[in-house]
C-alpha cells in the first residue's frame, strides 16, 4: 500500500458525499445504520472500490443497539492494509463523518504508521477533520489489535477534552447519548 501520507484523505457525512464524487475517490469505506441503504451520491462516483460496514455510532450495549465488534474493526483495518497500490484518495463516511468514521480513519493511518507516536497520528485526523469525536469503543479495539497498549485510545481522550474546554456543554449531550466513557476520559485529559 502506499503511503498514507502521500494519499488523499477525507472523512465526511453523508449530506457531504456529493462534494467528492469529482475529486478521484479511488476507495471508500462506508459505515452506515444497520438497514441503512446504500448511498445514491455513489453513483456520480468514478469506478473505486468500496466496502461498507453496518452498525450503530454506540460504545455501549443497549435494546436493538448493533455495536461495532472486533471482526469489524479487523475488516476495516484489512481493507486499509489491502488497498493496494492504486489508492491515491481514501473516503471514509459515515452518517455524520464525526464518530465511527473518524475513528476508521484514525485506525487506518495507526496502521500505516507504526512507527509514529500516538499524538502525531491524532493530529494528523484532527487535519483531516477537525470535528473528529472518535467512536471510543473502535478505537479501544484497534489499540489492542495494532498493538498500541491504551496509547491511541489515551489520546482519543485528548480529542474529547479538546472539544470539552471549548464547549462544556457537550458533555451532557454526550452522556445523553451513552458515551459517558468518552466524556470521563476527556475531563481526565483536561486535568
Amino acid at each position: 500500500m502506499q503511503s498514507l501520507a502521500l494519499t488523499a484523505l477525507t472523512v465526511c457525512g453523508l449530506d457531504e458525499l456529493d462534494r467528492h464524487s469529482g475529486r478521484g475517490v479511488t476507495h471508500i469505506l462506508s459505515i452506515l445504520d444497520p438497514g441503512w441503504p446504500e448511498p445514491a451520491a455513489f453513483s456520480a462516483f468514478d469506478p473505486h472500490r468500496r466496502a461498507t460496514f453496518h452498525f450503530h455510532d454506540a460504545i455501549e450495549p443497549a435494546p436493538g443497539v448493533i455495536l461495532p465488534e472486533k471482526r469489524d474493526v479487523e475488516a476495516i483495518l484489512a481493507f486499509g492494509r489491502d488497498a493496494g497500490d492504486d489508492l491515491s484518495h481514501l473516503l471514509i463516511h459515515c452518517h455524520m463523518g464525526i464518530s465511527r468514521s473518524t475513528a476508521a480513519m484514525l485506525m487506518i493511518l495507526a496502521q500505516a504508521l507504526p512507527h509514529e507516536r500516538e499524538d502525531v497520528i491524532v493530529d494528523r485526523l484532527l487535519e483531516i477533520r477537525p470535528q473528529s469525536w472518535p467512536n471510543s469503543r473502535m478505537v479501544g479495539l484497534a489499540d489492542e489489535i495494532l498493538g498500541r497498549d491504551g496509547r491511541l485510545s489515551a489520546e482519543a481522550g485528548r480529542i474529547y477534552a479538546g472539544h470539552l474546554s471549548i464547549r462544556p456543554e457537550l458533555a451532557e449531550t454526550m452522556r445523553r447519548l451513552n458515551r459517558e466513557k468518552e466524556v470521563e476520559l476527556g475531563l481526565a485529559r483536561k486535568d
